[in-house]
């Protein structure tokens, strides 16, 4: 009775010393976890963010293409324009700018749409330059006619042919100022797509982040992996100080 009485008492300090021992594990597993998780994550997370403070400052203070001022500058040198000479420099003009906005769509991708438009734009003048040089030279022709009406004395058909000469001329100046409006139209309307594109991209990112699994998560994998190798395996209980009933 006594012996069984002993083989007790020793069982139940084994089972208290085993329970402990799992317990104190136990702790240090939770603790190892918990350390190195929340310093992998605050160097993941301290990085992040330094790396958005960058790219932030730089798109700051990186100037924004102005794509769409090419065009506009070429229609305004087109209405200036009074000779052949001056029409076919603003066609020149807008050549140039063609073949500056064709490199610049090759390194910046983002704007490529919106570089397109530029270059259509440009395109358009440089066709409209041409019609220009063809009505001066109507112009120029239509003048030369009034003055040998003049010098015939038929003012009535000078007459004519003076007010139809300046009717044509005020036509054509209209015409020109509307290719500027509808220059600036159009690189406004550019301006607020390109902006549309801008924040869908935006949104995308944000949503393939959200989707991705978050940097804590993959912190505290790797933290609880890494002390589950660290950690040597529990021993198993003793088996010692059981009663033995056939004694």
């Amino acid at each position: 009775m006594g012996s069984m009485q002993v083989n007790g008492a020793a069982t139940a300090a084994s089972s208290a010393s085993s329970w402990q021992s799992q317990q104190s594990q136990s702790a240090a597993r939770e603790k190892t976890k918990e350390d190195p998780s929340l310093t992998i994550y605050e160097m993941m997370k301290d990085a992040k963010e330094k790396a958005d403070a960058t790219r932030d400052k730089f798109n700051s203070i990186k100037p924004k293409p102005r794509y769409g001022d090419a065009p506009m500058e070429a229609y305004a040198r087109l209405a200036r324009a009074r000779r052949p000479a001056e029409v076919n420099a603003a066609a020149g003009y807008a050549r140039r700018q063609i073949a500056r906005l064709r490199a610049a769509k090759q390194t910046d991708p983002d704007n490529a749409k919106r570089i397109q438009a530029s270059i259509n734009q440009l395109q358009k003048a440089v066709q409209r330059a041409g019609k220009k040089n063809r009505e001066l030279e109507r112009e120029k022709i239509a003048q030369e006619r009034q003055k040998k009406l003049i010098q015939e004395k038929r003012s009535r058909e000078a007459r004519r042919q003076k007010q139809e000469l300046l009717r044509k001329q005020a036509m054509r100046r209209l015409r020109e100022s509307g290719y500027l409006r509808e220059a600036e139209v159009d690189n406004r309307m550019q301006a607020h797509i390109a902006a549309v594109d801008m924040e869908l991209r935006e949104q995308a990112r944000r949503l393939a982040d959200s989707i991705q699994p978050s940097m804590e998560s993959v912190a505290k994998q790797y933290a609880a992996d890494s002390a589950a190798m660290a950690l040597p395996e529990e021993a198993p209980a003793p088996s010692g100080g059981e009663i033995n009933l056939q004694a």
